[in-house]
């Protein structure tokens, strides 16, 4: 007798989503049953991790983070490198913080993706600085110079998400649509982006908080996303999703004051919102990795 004798499957499904060229792909999503629900269907791919690497060195961050970086903090690949080999990391996160700069080279910036890309061997994620006219030029001409390369960029919001998709459709990317915490803003963006973009190479950011500060919100619409689209099978919320959590976990000054409190605190988000269905979680501090990793498995 199976477990399903039990019950009824559920009618909907995530999409399954491939990240990266043919030989080093990751795939996410793929699941037909809610976070760990093995009991109740497929899990699909298990939940994948990227830590993040900056093509320009970060600033403001604590000692007790920097720390961990601090030979290759001028050196993406080597940064890259230093997270797959010695930290685990699945994916590399690519931050274009080089866009702060008021004189920023974009041409310049798409090779030198395109040399990181070339020199690791995981997938690439490439996400802007969140500024929508900076990172539309920078996403669309590296969706031109890695054309093949299959990344996954981001963010995409309602001012700019036709001219980045369009791009990465010619470029052969996914990308991730985001939306403000509101589970109705991101299916119309969803529904505007499936009209011309393939939803299989799709991840939707709902946006992501940091415990304490408003993960309650982010807990209950990533739930919901899922539950929509394994339960209801809504066709517009099948697509995997991410969580972007370092960034709004080293702001804080919990994180910021204490090394052991820092590390729990983004360890913990990740974990609250794998448990909401993220599919796909991208952190900052090496050590919080490891915690979920052994976490989880």
């Amino acid at each position: 007798m199976q477990s399903s004798d039990f019950f009824e499957l559920y009618k909907g499904d995530v999409k399954e989503l491939a990240i990266g060229p043919e030989g080093k792909a990751i795939k996410i999503g793929g699941e037909k049953t809610l976070p760990f629900h093995a009991f109740e269907g497929h899990v699909g791919a298990p939940v994948r991790f990227a830590l993040e690497v900056f093509d320009a060195p970060p600033e403001g961050w604590p000692e007790h983070l920097r720390s961990y970086y601090a030979d290759v903090l001028a050196n993406p690949v080597a940064w890259a490198d230093k997270c797959v080999k010695q930290f685990g990391a699945d994916l590399i996160c690519l931050n274009l913080s080089s866009l702060d700069s008021d004189n920023f080279d974009v041409a310049k910036i798409a090779e030198n993706v395109k040399k990181i890309a070339d020199q690791i061997a995981v997938p690439l994620v490439v996400m802007g600085i969140g500024d929508k006219d900076k990172d539309t030029k920078a996403l669309v001409e590296i969706a031109k110079v890695c054309k093949g390369e299959n990344f996954l960029l981001g963010p995409l919001v309602k001012e700019n998400y036709e001219e980045i998709a369009k791009a990465a459709l010619e470029g052969g990317h996914g990308i991730i649509p985001q939306s403000p915490l509101d589970i109705n803003l991101c299916k119309e963006l969803n529904v505007k982006l499936t009209k011309f973009f393939p939803k299989e190479k799709m991840a939707i950011d709902p946006l992501s908080a940091a415990i304490g500060y408003g993960i309650d919100y982010s807990f209950s619409i990533m739930e919901r996303v899922k539950q929509v689209a394994v339960m209801h099978n809504d066709e517009m919320m099948k697509m995997p999703m991410v969580a972007n959590i370092g960034k709004d976990c080293w702001k804080t000054k919990e994180a910021k004051e204490d090394k052991t409190q820092g590390i729990l605190w983004e360890a913990i988000t990740a974990f609250t919102l794998i448990l909401a269905g993220a599919n796909l979680v991208i952190m900052r501090h090496p050590e919080s990795l490891k915690l979920v990793k052994k976490l989880i498995s």
